[in-house]
């Protein structure tokens, strides 16, 4: 991020702005190759800054690529095929998750999102009760991954896609897939029902977040209990 801001703000600082689509895509990526400058300490500087933002994408591709072969051969293989049935949530994510987590069989439904520090901070005294933000104690890297995932169900849902189904296939035990999708089902209509109280969507996010926290932590335990009983 700190590399493609060095791009754009550069070429802001020249007046230059971008007005074919979505910035980033292969589109944008060529157009942004084609820009050049009458002064030659300009056009060095550009170059640099946009060689560093092409060095930064392969390296980032390289490390996806180890990390999602790791996923797939270790002790937390089981655990990340079921989270990935869940929408928003990738095979990156889910070993984020995985690995941050480790022992999901020591949580509840209720605890995990406490652990999380996704639940309201409260500040009650006699009989006065009142709640605040989220606590935002436990784990940080954890609970970004959650509220990153929650926003991908504010999307309609209507039914799961070929990548989706392949990976409920891929899930154990049997029936991950069919809950997964009655969670993504649950999820989505959660946010209409706060869209339709007129929520602010970042309270709302974090709200999905937290139910989609006791939905991993239903699907991860029962799945690294299953892998438990399964060793020799």
């Amino acid at each position: 991020m700190r590399a493609r801001h060095r791009v754009s703000k550069l070429l802001l600082r020249q007046g230059i702005h971008y007005s074919g689509g979505d910035t980033w895509t292969q589109t944008h990526m060529g157009w942004l190759y084609r820009q050049r400058f009458d002064s030659a300490p300009l056009q060095l500087a550009y170059d640099l800054a946009l060689e560093a933002v092409t060095q930064a994408l392969a390296r980032r591709d390289r490390l996806d690529a180890a990390i999602t072969k790791i996923a797939y051969d270790s002790e937390y293989t089981p655990v990340v095929r079921a989270l990935e049935c869940l929408r928003g949530v990738s095979t990156l994510t889910a070993f984020g998750l995985a690995v941050e987590i480790g022992d999901w069989n020591r949580f509840t439904g209720s605890t995990i999102g406490a652990y999380l520090g996704l639940v309201p901070s409260e500040n009650s005294s006699g009989q006065r009760r009142a709640q605040g933000g989220i606590t935002k104690t436990g784990n940080t890297h954890a609970r970004r991954l959650l509220i990153e995932a929650a926003w991908h169900h504010r999307r309609p849902y209507t039914h799961p896609s070929t990548l989706m189904r392949s990976r409920w296939e891929a899930a154990t035990p049997r029936g991950t897939g069919p809950r997964a999708g009655s969670s993504n089902r649950r999820l989505h209509e959660r946010w209409l029902v706060y869209l339709e109280h007129r929520k602010r969507p970042v309270v709302a996010n974090v709200a999905i977040a937290r139910e989609l926290a006791g939905w991993c932590w239903s699907l991860a335990s029962e799945a690294q209990t299953a892998a438990t009983q399964q060793r020799p």
